[in-house]
């Protein structure tokens, strides 16, 4: 080994040392509520397939479709010769879906956040970031250059403080916040955050990727869900989750969506999402828009799991979501928890620092429409097995 990198390997020692080291599952089969995962048969609560779409038929037979008559690629960025019928009525179906006046499509979810903060804020402005706000919200504030000043977790009235503290000391000025937040489960307090940003002239801005196809009416996301509309300058969101393809997209005021496509980098500099991909995105707002029956099946599920958790006396945080973190502390006793659970035939892993604070370890379950009952309780019988041996649970 080079001696000049020999630092890294150092690194990843001491990650494997703290219980910190990320090893890696392979999947062979489509995401659904059950998995091959390295030759083994497992019930998966680990995807973010909320309504099953990741393998639904229709949105499958709709890619095959336009892989067909498109092609596997795109063969250019949006703003030279990547911009296809397809893509110009994603987003229009996705601004009627979500009550907007206009969208604009990414590459994925992170790339939405870091298009979008750049493109609004530079040097001279500032953003109001939650603390807990998601890795792509951090990097793209990092990447404006402008200054962040860190509001505390979902607190409306710290937020005030802190632009009051720096009042005058800017040119513009964003709070941005996600929806949903991904480790916890809690839903960022939305309407309070506007009666705030609108009293200081504030934009707002909100990461939507875990509240589409869960919060609000027919999972049209968390500005309806808070009957904002109109209100919030700018909505990101992704297909990854909910929708289950891939991609992003900024939504909400045309005069931003319309200079995202002047000075969007990653809408400007990488090519555009491949013809399938956008296909199975529109079929999956049909399937939404025709009724509301996956995503009521989803929080229906999540209130079951969550519940009988409770009762077999594991600690679900905070969560008021169909995201239920199991709060373990360490992650050592994380890392082995998942792994006993993987012997007994669920997949569901470890989570600690940096994607959570040290000392918040967790397993994270995420709750799918595509579980059945008989899924769910196979899942808590094996966490109360596991709970137990480990002394997590009496």
């Amino acid at each position: 080994m080079s001696e000049r990198l020999q630092w890294i390997q150092d690194e990843l020692d001491r990650l494997k040392e703290s219980g910190l080291y990320n090893r890696i599952r392979t999947i062979s089969t489509p995401q659904g509520a059950w998995l091959v995962v390295d030759g083994k048969r497992v019930l998966n609560f680990c995807s973010n397939n909320y309504l099953g779409f990741a393998n639904h038929p229709r949105l499958v037979e709709k890619a095959r479709q336009a892989l067909e008559k498109y092609g596997v690629g795109p063969g250019a960025v949006r703003t030279i010769a990547g911009t296809l019928d397809l893509h110009t009525e994603l987003e229009r179906r996705i601004a009627a879906f979500k009550g907007v006046d206009a969208a604009i499509t990414f590459q994925s979810g992170f790339t939405a956040n870091l298009a979008t903060i750049a493109a609004l804020v530079g040097k001279e402005d500032v953003v109001f970031s939650d603390e807990l706000n998601h890795a792509s919200i951090i990097d793209g504030c990092r990447l404006s250059g402008a200054r962040i000043v860190r509001y505390a977790h979902a607190d409306p009235v710290d937020l005030e403080a802190r632009i009051r503290e720096n009042e005058g000391t800017y040119r513009r000025a964003i709070a941005i916040t996600d929806g949903v937040f991904s480790m916890d489960g809690d839903i960022a307090p939305l309407d309070k955050i506007y009666e705030v940003t609108s009293a200081y002239n504030v934009m707002l801005m909100v990461d939507d990727a875990h509240g589409e196809g869960v919060l609000g009416k027919g999972g049209r996301g968390i500005v309806d869900h808070f009957n904002l509309h109109g209100k919030v300058d700018i909505e990101i969101g992704t297909f990854s989750k909910a929708f289950g393809v891939v991609g992003g997209v900024s939504a909400g005021s045309p005069l931003v969506v319309e200079w995202l496509r002047q000075r969007g980098r990653p809408f400007l500099f990488s090519s555009a999402t491949p013809a399938a991909d956008v296909a199975a995105c529109i079929a999956a707002i049909d399937v939404l828009e025709e009724s509301t029956e996956l995503v009521d099946r989803l929080w229906e599920n999540a209130r079951y799991f969550k519940a009988e958790m409770k009762k077999l006396g594991f600690d679900t945080g905070v969560s008021v979501t169909p995201i239920t973190p199991i709060m373990l502390g360490e992650a050592p006793l994380a890392q082995q928890f998942s792994r006993e659970l993987f012997e007994e035939g669920v997949f569901a892993m470890a989570i600690g620092y940096p994607t959570v604070p040290h000392g918040k370890a967790r397993i994270r379950v995420m709750i799918s429409a595509a579980h059945s009952k008989d899924d769910l309780d196979k899942g808590l019988e094996a966490f109360a097995r596991v709970g137990k041996r480990l002394g997590v649970i009496g």
